[in-house]
């Protein structure tokens, strides 16, 4: 009886665990509605060996808490969070991080949507297609590899286009519209602030006429920034795709000296970057903080980077 207990067990264990891989694709929370960044059939670059999308709850505690992580989207989208109160016209596209392997949707990005609006600017969540949509880690080979497409920065560039044509309709300035992105997603704040001239797509309708560059960026711990990412030691140059120009906006850098995931040479080698195209940049380091805070509080100074940013704001004419 015993033996045929344990063996039941097993099957009802292993039922509950094929349920939750087979999971719901992620919603956003109740009062908000996403929306789909292709039209239906028209999404470039679709990976035939997509699996279904995934919502992972993460044991490891970010101030305490668990996050939520999102595997396989085949299925882009963005998600509105409008202001309640005051609307400065501004509007801030959220790049979570993940290693393009995975979205940390609540503590890159959720969290981020609702402080922005607490703030009076629109916080709009891309969802973006993961895994294998940027440069990324992979195991099997312990080496980045590039993808097979830039599908995340795709994303991103429809993203901006997409709120660019319904500003009036999302009570939005299209010249107030900027980017935020954490780890991989501040890989594509670098990335979307030098690829706008062209789509990295051929255009599927009127919506790519309009422009996907961002007005100003935002970028904490980015990743993948390095030309010799696999180097022993930490390389001082810049990744051969990103190539700054005096066009790339405004922006704003932040990350911990003790980051044990991105290299604090990459905020450094971003710096340089931009400085030498004359890109006028404000950078703020601190001596610890590590890896993936998001907007989530502790006793370390570096938590409280979101006064700095909204100073910044306020700096470059964005909020008043």
């Amino acid at each position: 009886m015993s033996k045929f207990y344990n063996l039941s067990l097993f099957f009802i264990l292993l039922v509950c665990s094929v349920i939750s891989a087979q999971a719901a694709p992620w919603q956003p929370p109740s009062g908000y509605i996403q929306i789909p960044l292709w039209p239906e059939g028209r999404m470039p670059d679709v990976l035939s060996d997509s699996k279904p999308e995934s919502v992972i709850t993460r044991t490891e505690l970010v101030a305490g808490k668990p996050w939520i992580e999102v595997d396989n989207v085949s299925r882009p989208t963005i998600t509105i969070y409008s202001p309640k109160g005051k609307n400065t016209g501004a509007a801030v596209v959220v790049f979570p991080g993940g290693g393009f392997h995975g979205l940390a949707i609540d503590l890159e990005g959720t969290e981020i949507c609702e402080w922005l609006a607490s703030q009076g600017i629109t916080g709009i969540l891309l969802k973006y297609r993961v895994p294998d949509s940027g440069p990324n880690w992979n195991e099997n080979c312990h080496c980045h590899v590039e993808p097979k497409a830039p599908t995340a920065l795709e994303d991103a560039q429809r993203a901006i286009s997409l709120i660019r044509a319904n500003a009036e309709k999302w009570y939005i300035n299209p010249n107030k519209i900027g980017v935020i992105g954490f780890s991989a997603g501040g890989f594509m704040v670098a990335d979307i602030s030098t690829h706008f001239d062209k789509h990295a797509y051929e255009p599927i309708d009127a919506i790519d006429n309009y422009s996907s560059r961002p007005d100003f960026a935002i970028a904490l711990y980015p990743g993948h920034m390095s030309k010799n990412p696999d180097s022993d030691k930490d390389s001082l140059e810049l990744n051969p795709n990103i190539n700054f120009t005096k066009d790339t906006p405004p922006t704003f850098l932040l990350q911990a000296e003790n980051d044990p995931v991105d290299t604090v040479n990459y905020s450094l080698i971003y710096y340089i970057g931009l400085k030498n195209a004359g890109v006028p940049v404000e950078m703020h380091l601190y001596a610890e903080g590590k890896h993936g805070f998001g907007l989530r509080k502790t006793k370390l100074p570096i938590t409280k980077w979101p006064h700095l940013v909204e100073t910044w704001l306020h700096t470059i004419g964005i909020i008043r």
